[in-house]
């Protein structure tokens, strides 16, 4: 029985030990970074989604256009109310006193006496006012609002665009440090080969000694060259991660087809005026076209309907009695009124056209920045399409310069071994070929990225990824 007991115990710590180690491991495993991978369309949704600027510019154009809802609440009627009661003495003195916002009005007949004695009183009423016209003052300010409704809309696009070209451009420039990486990994490997074969020769006096400590100095150059590729290529990732918004976070990338050969044809060309940084421009114009109008329309008669129904009363009589209890209270009289109010402020005519001068000046420098944004535009465009260009015909002669170096190291080692050739020739044919291997590579991404650039320029990235897509590399 002793031991069946003694087994069962080993049994149970043997089991708890086994759930402790999974739950270490468990917690290990969770401590590690998550590891995410994209392709580069994925990686742009995923910026769009998640970086904090988008969000940021998504509520100030949910802002804008609550200030649209807000400027059409002009036309709508208001009815505003009151109600009051209170308790103070009813000393009146006869005579006028300027309109001000300190001493309160009392009303009713002079006493002939002054005490402190108090009474209730109370008042209630509502006051409804609408203005039928205003001579299109109201109309402009609306367009105002909405003028600047078009302008966060469009400021939101414009930092999408730019959000969408950062997390592009660190996808590629990851893409780019992995072929230096692969490059380098690549020439590491060919010396490892040719540092051994020239350390056997010399070990057997076909070769002087010279030649094995060259070959042991090239492959801890190569060796450098490697590190630096890789550190590089960590400093690209941790880069992508914070532009998608997942800083710390293991980020891995599907190239797809964007190191296979890239398409010939350039990108249509696009009317700029359609850029989201020139529609962001030209709501600026006619916010401004809008807030001339709206002073324009200023210096005119205002006016107001309006009606009204209240309510008094006072626990003081006309006699100068005080009626006692909780007599004020109540609304003991009542009255009812309505009217037409006009108002014109006879003398802001040279205020208002001051500052119609103001805005009609801050509408031309609106227009004249908009005819800049337009020519730096037009600029960027050009200037992306020739590096495209330039990256195009680079493109085409890399496989020429990759064969020829191939063909040159592979006649170097031939003659090093043949006793023909020196340890020098070899290391330079090998410096060309790995500097010919990354050119190639680069030389294609370089295409994409010129393509990229130019439909960033143009302000729509969407026939970019339309090529992207044909060619193979969208999403899965």
């Amino acid at each position: 029985m002793r031991v069946t007991r003694l087994r069962h115990l080993e049994i149970t710590v043997g089991t708890a030990f086994l759930i402790l180690l999974a739950a270490l491991a468990s917690t290990a495993q969770s401590d590690k970074p998550q590891e995410k991978t994209f392709t580069l369309e994925e990686a742009v949704n995923f910026a769009l989604k998640n970086y904090p600027a988008v969000r940021a510019a998504m509520e100030r154009e949910n802002a804008a256009r609550a200030g649209v809802s807000l400027a059409r609440t002009r036309y709508l009627p208001r009815l505003d109310s009151l109600w009051q009661s209170n308790r103070a003495t009813r000393n009146n003195i006869f005579g006028l006193l300027l309109p001000q916002s300190l001493v309160p009005s009392i009303s009713g007949p002079v006493l002939a006496t002054s005490n402190n004695d108090s009474v209730w009183g109370s008042a209630g009423g509502l006051l409804f006012s609408w203005e039928p016209f205003d001579f299109g003052y109201r109309r402009a300010a609306t367009r105002a609002a909405q003028a600047a409704d078009h302008q966060a809309s469009a400021e939101e696009a414009m930092t999408r665009l730019e959000v969408a070209a950062a997390a592009a451009d660190a996808f590629l420039a990851l893409l780019a440090a992995q072929e230096r990486v692969r490059a380098g990994q690549a020439d590491v490997e060919r010396w490892q080969v040719l540092a051994k074969a020239v350390h056997v020769l010399a070990e057997n006096e076909l070769r002087p000694g010279a030649d094995a400590s060259r070959g042991d100095a090239e492959l801890a150059g190569a060796r450098i060259q490697l590190i630096r590729a890789q550190e590089l290529e960590r400093a690209s990732r941790a880069t992508l991660a914070a532009v998608l918004g997942i800083a710390g976070t293991d980020v891995r990338i599907d190239a797809g087809s964007l190191l296979s050969p890239p398409p010939s044809g350039a990108l249509a060309a696009a009317a700029l005026s359609a850029h989201p940084l020139a529609k962001a421009e030209r709501a600026k114009v006619e916010e401004a076209q809008s807030r001339v109008q709206a002073e324009g329309r200023s210096y005119v008669p205002r006016f107001n309907f309006q009606s009204a129904i209240s309510g008094r009363g006072s626990g003081a009589n006309t006699d100068g009695s005080v009626a006692g209890g909780l007599n004020g209270l109540g609304l003991e009289r009542a009255n009812w009124a309505f009217g037409l109010t006009v108002t014109f402020p006879l003398f802001d005519f040279a205020a208002v056209h001051a500052r119609k001068q103001m805005e009609a000046a801050n509408e031309r420098a609106e227009a004249a920045r908009y005819d800049q944004t337009v020519q730096d535009l037009t600029g960027q465009v050009e200037k992306a399409r020739a590096a495209w260009e330039s990256a195009r015909l680079v493109a085409e002669n890399t496989p020429t310069q990759l064969q020829a170096a191939q063909a040159t190291g592979i006649q170097a080692r031939a003659r090093y071994q043949a006793g023909l050739g020196t340890i020098v020739e070899v290391a330079d044919a090998q410096r060309l070929l790995v500097q010919a291997e990354t050119e190639e590579a680069l030389a294609r991404l370089s295409v994409w990225r010129g393509l990229f650039a130019v439909a960033a320029a143009q302000g729509d990235l969407q026939p970019f990824f339309q090529v992207l897509r044909a060619q193979g590399a969208g999403g899965h």
